[in-house]
């Protein structure tokens, strides 16, 4: 789609901070966090839904992959997750740890960037 923020972002048309990147997703923080580390996990290609994806299984296994390097970066048990859609017409997870107990600095999307791919490697 030619107008959808997240297409952009994956040609780089639009900057973010890039947490983990594959041939089929991509990980970056969310530029109004709910929590340091908060992170969206998108395919590549534009799908409406979370459950147009076909290949779901991977999907989730690569939303895994960054929650569990959320934990390590942040040192942290909890790691939430959102499956809404409305506000961005492209399939998109949301994973972060708990506003409540929130480790890091919300406001450092760079620093945070780093802890997690760090964390990834």
């Amino acid at each position: 789609m030619n107008d959808c923020i997240f297409c952009k972002i994956v040609k780089g048309e639009i900057p973010c901070h890039k947490v983990y990147e594959d041939d089929d997703f991509l990980a970056f923080l969310d530029i109004r966090p709910l929590s340091a580390g908060h992170t969206l996990i998108i395919p590549k290609k534009h799908y409406r839904w979370v459950w147009d994806v076909p290949f779901a299984d991977r999907y989730f296994g690569t939303v895994q992959k960054v929650a569990l390097g959320i934990k390590k970066a942040f040192g942290t048990d909890e790691i939430f997750s959102k499956i809404i859609g409305e506000e961005i017409p492209h399939a998109h997870i949301w994973i972060y740890q708990n506003p409540d107990k929130s480790t890091g600095i919300k406001t450092d999307l760079a620093g945070n960037a780093d802890k997690i791919h760090q964390a990834l490697k």
